[in-house]
Parts: C-alpha cells; structure tokens; sequence
C-alpha cells in the first residue's frame, strides 16, 4: 500500500470512529451504523474479496463496539440511567440472539447481508425522521417469553448488522414508554451484550478465509478496530455532552438522510 492509500484509508477511519463516536454519544444509535458502511465502502482500496467485504466490515465493528459500550455504560451507570432490572430479563435473551446471529452471518452471502444491512438501515432512518415517538404501550410486557423473543430479536439483527444496542432497542423500549434517556442508557450494557458473543461467532467463522483484509482474525481486521476504537471511545463522551445542547431533532433528521442513502446503496 503507498502513502498516499494509507493517508486516505486512516484519515477515513479516524474520521469515521469520530462521526461514529459523536452520533453514539448524541443519538445513542451505536456507532456500527457508521463504521459498517465506512469499512465496506474502503474495502476495494483494501483489497478485500467482495464476497467477504460485508463480514469482515461486520465483525470489526463488532470488536469496536465492545470498548465503546464499555466506556459508555460507565457513564450512563454514573448518571442512573441503566435499567438494571430490565437488563437482567433481556441480557439473556440478547446474548442468545448474538451468538446466534454472528454464527449464522458465516453461512450467509454478501447480498443476503446486505440486504438485512439495507432494509434495517432504511426502516431506522424512517424511525429517526418521524417527528414524534410511537408510544403503543405504558411499559414493556409482563410476559417473560415475550421479553425473551423482543430481547433475541434485537441481538440476532443486531448481530447480523455489526450494531450496538441502541440502534434496535431504543426504538423499541420507546415503543413502550421507556424515558428516552433511560432507554439510551439502558442499551449501552446491551451493546455489550450483543458484541461479545457476536464477535466471537465472527472470529470463528472467518478462520481461514481467503480475500480478507491484512492482519486479520478471523473477520475482524486488527489495525482498522484498533483505529477506529480510539477515536470512538474518545468522541463518544463528546457527543453525550453535546446531546444536551444541539437540537436533537435536526440532528436526527441528517442522520436519517445518512441512513437512507446507505440503505439505498446497500440494497442496490
């Protein structure tokens, strides 16, 4: 690779562990809505197959959230706004979900994970442009199975995506009435939840594959995680900060924009 490659591929994934950071910290979204697209879109400069492309720009995303949650579930637990009740009925089901789903994305295709990638991305963006949030029920349900099935749900689709909690959960526990803060904080433990064992299902299946990136293992590329965890970990804390004092509702509506147009590419 000569300078002036390595320049654009590190300056674009410093770039994008900080866009990714700060929509973590702001809109408590997840960062893998950002750095799956950013690694995809790099991967031909890589030279990586595009048979793997889309699982190797998963799984490193999923070994980046992992710090990420970390540092982002320390500060949501200082301000009381993790549910801990409500992680104990889902973190389970959401592990169960994960490990599924990093297991299964092995076997799955480039255009069949796309797929899941776009239509996911497109109904978010969807989400994020209404002008109101849903509400359908006071709280979540009294039934454990069915808090079971909605927790498995979130760790399987998130795991397929390479996404934290918050892009899948916070939607649905606003669904239910969970304060929006609360609910942030809330999804930051299951990021964790949902990372670990979906990257582990990730660094399995990729052993041994032809056309991944340099210095990868299993799916996971070392250099571009290693990158990108810095710069998300240190925007995240940036961009809570700033969820206090920029209009949210704006901000929502340009990441909105962002995710069409990713859903749009994904799916075409």
């Amino acid at each position: 690779m000569d300078v002036g490659t390595l320049l654009v591929v590190g300056g674009s994934l410093i770039g994008g562990g900080i866009v990714a950071g700060l929509i973590a910290g702001l809109l408590g979204v997840g960062g893998g809505i950002v750095i799956v697209p950013v690694l995809y879109w790099l991967s031909p400069v890589l030279h990586v197959a595009p048979e793997v492309a889309l699982h190797c720009a998963v799984a490193t995303s999923l070994a980046v959230i992992i710090p990420t949650s970390i540092s982002s579930m320390r500060a949501h637990h200082r301000r009381g706004s993790v549910d801990m009740s409500l992680v104990r009925v889902w973190a389970p089901g959401v592990a169960v979900g994960a490990a599924t789903g990093g297991v299964i994305a092995g076997f799955l295709d480039a255009s069949a994970l796309a797929g899941v990638f776009g239509v996911v991305a497109l109904v978010v963006a969807i989400n994020m442009a209404l002008p109101k949030t849903i509400v359908i029920a006071e709280s979540l349900p009294a039934s454990r199975p069915a808090n079971y099935a909605m927790a498995g749900t979130i760790g399987f689709i998130s795991s397929l995506m390479g996404i934290g909690g918050g892009t899948m959960s916070v939607p649905t526990l606003s669904l239910f009435g969970t304060p929006i803060h609360r609910a942030v904080g809330t999804a930051a433990v299951f990021g964790l939840v949902i990372a670990a064992p979906g990257v582990i299902g990730y660094l399995w299946n990729g052993q041994g594959v032809a056309g991944r990136p340099p210095f990868s293992f299993g799916y996971v590329s070392l250099p571009a995680a290693a990158v990108l965890g810095v710069a998300t970990v240190i925007f995240a804390p940036m961009g809570a900060h700033l969820a206090h004092t920029l209009n949210r509702t704006w901000l929502k509506r340009c990441f909105a924009v962002f995710l069409a147009i990713t859903a749009y590419r994904m799916l075409t």
